[in-house]
């Protein structure tokens, strides 16, 4: 039988395994969980058009479907909870009995308006929805469609749903297991396996670690391109890498809000909350185990966090940054690194929106909990897929050539 002090000493190591510490913002934000309103997965079914809507797929957003004449339907697009971004999400399947012209008009709460492009899908393949079949009207979004029996989806955004994030991240360490190592580290509050992918050569003690995060918020896909692309671009087989892994290592989170994702919601996670609103208190499961995996690996390895990069996606290209950067371990990083990038993409200009975080967000906490320098890397809901690639790959390569001329 243990001795009460042993007791005790046991109790504290637990405890102290189990604690994750707070970090305090001037502005706190209640992260504890909110109601959702779920949307009810359904076919609906226009008899006299011969019309079918559906949303019982992965990623899906649609509420209500409703006939107003005989080529025109209303699809009802409302939020998980409020209050939210002015973010409106959606994506349904649509198709008919018979080839037919076919207008659907969107109709979201008042406070609300459309966003996103319509992207479509259909004989395996996504593309832009042409602009001649959108039509704008008193601050009211309608779009023309071309339908048959054959089923194609409407959304707001590319569908990058849970399994093709798991699929990428594990066909990323089979072909790159020399340097990738996928893993999982929690689960979400619906129990999806939280992933994570560690970027490095076998070697992990002692090496400062760049974290890298994406897809808080479902939608925002192009952040996610960008996450995948700067990934790539670190991974690649040449001496600026092998001498990069040589000195330090990545943990990168490829889908922090699972649930949200499969969900369809327009920002927050199952238990209506933004996850990018928990980094103080960790009062949802993916942010706590989130910050305890950080923490414990960087403690194993006597290492240190020294950027932290949450790729997200907004109306353009912006790196949102902390004004703190003396107290950092890389002072100098965020104004050479952004030289960089302008120097090696044509006629790019860095947008840079500089402040520091009153909000429990995570580049704040990478400053706070970390003294690491901090960044929330977003990318245009409009950037395309090539401008995506290339920021992605010059940002990555950028930062390993800045690390290796200025290790600290």
């Amino acid at each position: 039988m243990k001795r009460p002090f042993q007791l005790l000493f046991s109790f504290l190591i637990i405890y102290s395994c189990g604690n994750t510490k707070h970090v305090s913002f001037e502005n706190y934000i209640d992260t504890t969980d909110k109601l959702i309103n779920e949307q009810k997965k359904q076919t609906f079914y226009s008899e006299d058009q011969e019309v079918f809507v559906s949303n019982e797929f992965s990623g899906a957003r649609i509420n209500d479907f409703e006939k107003i004449n005989d080529s025109t339907v209303r699809v009802v697009i409302n939020p998980e909870n409020e209050p939210i971004n002015n973010s409106a999400y959606y994506a349904f399947k649509i198709w008919s009995k018979s080839p037919k012209t076919y207008y659907v008009n969107f109709d979201y709460p008042e406070e609300y308006n459309h966003r996103y492009i319509p992207k479509i899908y259909k004989n395996n393949s996504w593309t832009i929805l042409d602009s001649l079949n959108i039509i704008e009207q008193n601050n009211k979004t309608s779009i023309k469609l071309s339908l048959n029996n054959s089923p194609q989806i409407v959304a707001a955004q590319q569908i990058e749903d849970y399994n093709s994030v798991i699929s990428w991240s594990k066909t990323l360490d089979e072909k790159n297991s020399n340097l990738v190592h996928f893993d999982y580290y929690g689960e979400s509050s619906e129990k999806r396996k939280l992933p994570i992918l560690k970027l490095n050569n076998g070697g992990t003690k002692n090496k400062d670690v760049i974290v890298l995060l994406t897809r808080q918020h479902p939608p925002e896909v192009t952040g996610y391109y960008a996450f995948q692309h700067f990934i790539n671009s670190l991974i690649k087989e040449n001496n600026l890498s092998k001498q990069f892994f040589d000195k330090y290592q990545i943990l990168a989170f490829p889908i922090l809000n699972p649930d949200g994702v499969e969900k369809g919601h327009w920002r927050h996670n199952a238990n209506g909350v933004d996850t990018n609103r928990d980094w103080s208190r960790y009062n949802q499961k993916e942010i706590k185990q989130t910050v305890k995996y950080i923490n414990k690996y960087v403690k194993k390895n006597h290492s240190r966090v020294i950027i932290g990069l949450d790729f997200h996606s907004t109306w353009y290209d912006v790196f949102y940054t902390n004004k703190e950067r003396a107290s950092t371990t890389l002072p100098n990083f965020v104004s050479e690194w952004f030289e960089g990038i302008e120097a090696n993409y044509p006629n790019y200009k860095v947008k840079e929106a500089s402040g520091n975080s009153l909000k429990p967000v995570s580049k704040g906490w990478f400053l706070k909990a970390h003294n690491a320098v901090g960044i929330t890397f977003e990318i245009g809901d409009k950037t395309p897929k090539e401008n995506i690639e290339l920021i992605g790959n010059i940002a990555a390569t950028q930062m390993m050539e800045l690390l290796l001329d200025t290790k600290n």
